[in-house]
């Protein structure tokens, strides 16, 4: 009655309220999810039991031997040493800058606007490390595969060979779609109608097609090792592989890589200098040629003062097979060659679309005030075109790294190649699956993670 009066509603219990319920039905979905996987789990241990297959990751440890040859090898880096203070400062670099970008928003000196705010972030993501691993350049410990290894060195080969192939890959395909993309808007007709039928060819042929006729029908062809296809006597081609010069460092090679990485960081800088004065005061300093002088200058003196950095072993043919140099071999010159022109066609189209993307108006205004062709796509058209571009090539980004799987089929010995052979080898089909689906989940999160930071770099600032 006294509610009534006082003209208000009687209140419902909690148990009826529309946030009880909501969290109610959250718990039993999340509660039905952990049920159902831990029956999952017990099911799977029991029937291991019962087969008696021993469960767990111990078999990737010594004393197991691999008792299996790799055909190419990497040098893994060990947690300790050299490699694990660089882990370190890596770390604690970025965390420092997150740090420092949060209490220059709180103080009044954003970091998009603060020139000594983006020299200290530089510094400790960029120069710490490099420092680090200057410093630390002697004691990194690494490890090469070998039969009498443990499976774990031979996983870890595997891994190295995939971010490898993945890694050239995603650069070799973004330039072959950047040029193709803009190639399909050429007002050239065969320039055009070449680009146009280049994606239309290699998007449309399945990429396990292209890697067979890559390796069986293109490098298995080329002549044996005596009759070798010799490019400036320095590249050697045969069925057997690429050979190339292999670069040798000598005792100025960390000091000389030092002063380039110094010298990149200048020019960011520099760059960042120059266009913070731009918007203040309206005036244009030149960018190309003090960067080129800066690159040239810093590692010039570095040679000139401690001598030559790099040595170049080349490939001279002893008996049955070339000594010296470096070689790519048949089977990752046919995966690599099949992602990049697979991957580049899609790469094209999302390089066309987000052209296409840009106002005509931009176009036409940019050469009204007299503006080069040239001048204009690189600096009017692409820097609006990449807030379209940048979403769908993280996607084709995570299309190559995982499609390089299906190297296995020609013989690179990728993870998934090297992680099959295990398994048949200890039968831990389990853990080896759950290898390869944590190897590849990492590797696309930190895809994602790189490319959605450089799409917020990119993307368009409201006012």
């Amino acid at each position: 009655m006294m509610s009534e009066q006082s003209g208000q509603a009687p209140r419902s219990a909690f148990w009826r309220t529309t946030e009880f319920r909501a969290t109610l039905y959250q718990i039993i979905a999340l509660g039905g999810v952990v049920a159902f996987g831990w029956w999952v789990a017990h099911n799977t241990l029991h029937n291991l039991a019962k087969r008696g297959i021993h469960s767990g990751f111990s078999f990737l440890f010594p004393p197991t031997e691999a008792n299996f040859p790799i055909g190419e090898t990497a040098h893994i880096p060990l947690l300790q040493g050299g490699f694990l203070y660089l882990l370190m400062a890596i770390a604690l670099g970025w965390v420092a800058s997150v740090l420092l970008a949060h209490w220059g928003r709180g103080h009044g000196h954003p970091l998009a606007e603060d020139l000594r705010m983006q020299a200290g972030v530089v510094a400790l993501v960029f120069v710490l490390p490099v420092l680090v691993l200057y410093a630390t350049r002697g004691s990194f410990q690494t490890e090469v595969y070998d039969a009498t290894k443990p499976y774990l060195i031979a996983v870890l080969t595997g891994v190295m060979n995939t971010i490898k192939v993945s890694f050239i890959g995603c650069i070799l395909a973004t330039i072959v779609g950047l040029v193709i993309g803009i190639a399909r808007l050429s007002s050239n007709w065969l320039v055009a109608k070449l680009s146009g039928a280049y994606v239309e060819i290699f998007r449309n042929v399945p990429l396990l097609l292209q890697m067979l006729f890559w390796y069986f029908l293109v490098l298995n062809t080329l002549p044996p090792v005596r009759r070798s296809i010799g490019i400036l006597g320095m590249v050697e081609l045969n069925n057997r592989g690429v050979y190339t010069p292999d670069p040798i460092p000598q005792a100025s090679a960390p000091h000389f890589m030092l002063a380039i990485a110094a010298a990149f960081v200048l020019i960011y800088l520099y760059s960042h200098y120059a266009k913070r004065r731009q918007e203040q005061t309206g005036e244009q300093l030149p960018l190309l040629y003090p960067s080129l002088g800066i690159l040239i200058v810093l590692p010039g003196l570095v040679w000139l003062v401690l001598g030559q950095p790099f040595t170049f072993s080349y490939p001279e043919l002893h008996g049955f097979n070339f000594r010296g140099g470096m070689v790519l071999t048949p089977e990752f010159s046919a995966v690599l060659i099949a992602l990049v022109i697979y991957t580049g066609a899609f790469i094209a189209e999302v390089v066309r679309s987000g052209i296409q993307a840009v106002s005509k108006g931009q176009r036409e205004a940019a050469l009204a005030v007299g503006l080069r062709k040239g001048l204009v796509m690189r600096l009017v058209v692409l820097p609006q075109a990449l807030r379209v571009i940048v979403p769908p090539l993280t996607s084709q980004y995570l299309n190559l790294t995982k499609n390089s799987s299906l190297a296995v089929a020609i013989g690179y010995p990728d993870l998934v190649s090297v992680g099959g052979t295990i398994l048949n080898q200890s039968g831990q089909a389990i853990e080896v699956i759950l290898i390869w689906m944590m190897v590849y989940l990492t590797f696309s999160l930190l895809i994602s993670l790189f490319m959605n930071w450089y799409n917020t770099k990119v993307k368009l600032v409201e006012r």
